[in-house]
């Protein structure tokens, strides 16, 4: 192969690799994945559904937060956001069986950052049960509703489900982002794929990422 030729050759394929990767026009299989078996979603009309499987002791999760909250206002009515907590500890674990109990109080927006702020800067431990059923009592809650809606039918069912809710999702780490039940992304594929170690560039090519996932699956309602 003559010297020229191959040169054109390489240049061309650094060219379609740099456009390749790319935060603001993700590919499936380097930003994303697609999930074999798409799921079903809980948003109606022309919204998208935004499902954060998230854990509580999660670092990463505890980072991603505010931006997710100031990414989710900017949305706005382009979304619906839903958090499941992935099961770390198995078919009982207690982290998730607390966010599931505040979700069917009615507490779950409240309580979620102060949930967060415990753990990560408080450095409080919420691994077990009772850890977790005290911290409760000293944070307004009523102890009996709490415990009477802890044990109930409905959140014990959900959280015996939550494994192979994350195997449907295809999810075995924290944070995982899923778009519209079928595109799956996180800012660990998106730091490997991209090469990317500063977080604040991380933070950024991440919400771009998802900003796109968010307009490709638009455009299919």
């Amino acid at each position: 192969m003559r010297r020229s030729l191959r040169f054109a050759i390489v240049a061309a394929s650094l060219v379609a690799s740099t456009a390749f990767a790319s935060p603001t026009n993700p590919q499936n299989g380097v930003e994303y994945t697609t999930l074999a078996t798409p799921q079903p979603v809980q948003a109606t009309g022309k919204k998208v559904e935004v499902v954060e499987f998230f854990a509580y002791h999660c670092p990463a999760c505890y980072a991603l937060e505010p931006g997710l909250n100031e990414w989710v206002k900017k949305q706005g009515d382009k979304i619906v956001l839903r958090r499941v907590h992935l099961p770390f500890q198995g078919p009982a674990d207690p982290e998730a069986h607390l966010f599931l109990t505040l979700e069917a109080m009615g507490k779950q927006a409240e309580f979620h950052p102060k949930v967060l702020h415990a753990v990560h800067v408080q450095r409080v431990r919420l691994m077990k049960d009772d850890q977790i059923i005290d911290w409760v009592s000293k944070n307004g809650i009523d102890r009996a509703k709490f415990l009477e809606t802890w044990n109930s039918f409905g959140v014990t069912t959900k959280l015996r489900r939550l494994p192979q809710v994350a195997t449907a999702y295809q999810v075995s780490g924290t944070p995982t982002i899923i778009i519209d039940g079928k595109y799956q992304t996180s800012p660990g594929q998106v730091s490997e794929k991209l090469k990317i170690t500063d977080r604040n560039q991380l933070m950024q090519a991440s919400f771009q990422v998802l900003d796109a996932l968010v307009e490709k699956a638009a455009k299919t309602k």
